[in-house]
Parts: C-alpha cells; structure tokens; sequence
C-alpha cells in the first residue's frame, strides 16, 4: 500500500485494533437504523476468516439458524460495527476455516484455550457508550424542542 493512501485513510481508522482471532466465538454488535432512532443488534458466531489490511479489513463470522448456516461479513473499521466482544477462544491452526462449512452438530466444535480468555480487556461486557457520550446525548434531547400535542376534539 503506497503511503500516501494509507496517509488518506487513517483519519477513518479504528482508534484501537479490535482483539480476536480466527475461530474465537464472537458478540458482534452493530447498529441498525430503527425509523429515526439507532438500535444495537448482536451478531453471535464464529469466525472463520479475516482478510485485507487498512480500510479494507473485513472479518468473516459463521453461525447455525434453524439448522442453515449463516455467514457474515463485516468490515473492520465500519462506523456500523459497535463492537466485537470475544465470548470464548478456539484454538485453530489455519487462517480460513472454510472446513467448517462442511461439518454439522459436534462436529462444528474446536478446542477451546480457556485460560486466554481471563487475561482479555474484550471479555468484559460491551461498552458501547462512553458516560461523556451519554451525557451529551441526555443533554441534547433536553435542549430539544417539544412537539405539541394535538387537541382533542
């Protein structure tokens, strides 16, 4: 990647790297537009691929619904990504889990690395909005006019 492309697109980097590898079980929370409101939905599964470098890092993650495979694809440093938190650790010795595409039932499981898991910032529950965040937002719907309530005939 030349510099000055990666000059251009630091600014909408993620300020701190998400933390978590191929096949650890992730929470990914995204935020959905709900009429004119934001709403957070979690996406649980595993992940099965990470590819590319900058703005173009995408993460692959693969759950089971109702006996179908369902697999998603993020980008890492989307704005609509809220957070990734690591549920549990599998221990994999391949960069692309495609394998498991194939595979139903127990077979699906990995090795989990449990003692990994305790040491993790990402273990803790999501924190998705800072209090500074909080009370901006409190703040501002405050300030807000109020919509006037219609008469009643």
């Amino acid at each position: 990647m030349s510099s000055r492309l990666r000059l251009a697109e630091t600014p909408y980097l993620r300020p701190q790297a998400l933390d978590f590898q191929v096949g650890d079980t992730v929470d990914v929370a995204t935020k959905i537009p709900d009429g004119d409101k934001e709403r957070i939905q979690l996406f649980t599964g595993r992940v099965i691929r990470r590819r590319g470098t900058g703005l173009a890092e995408t993460f692959t993650v693969r759950r089971i619904v109702m006996g179908e495979g369902v697999e998603r694809i993020f980008p890492t440093h989307s704005p609509k990504v809220a957070g990734v938190r690591v549920v549990s650790r599998g221990e994999v010795r391949r960069s692309k889990l495609y394998y498991m595409r194939e595979r139903t039932g127990k077979a699906t499981r990995l090795k989990e690395t449990l003692g990994e898991l305790a040491g993790l910032e990402s273990a803790a529950p999501l924190q998705l909005e800072t209090k500074a965040e909080k009370a901006e937002r409190a703040a501002e719907k405050k300030a807000a006019p109020k919509k006037p309530k219609p008469a009643k005939k």
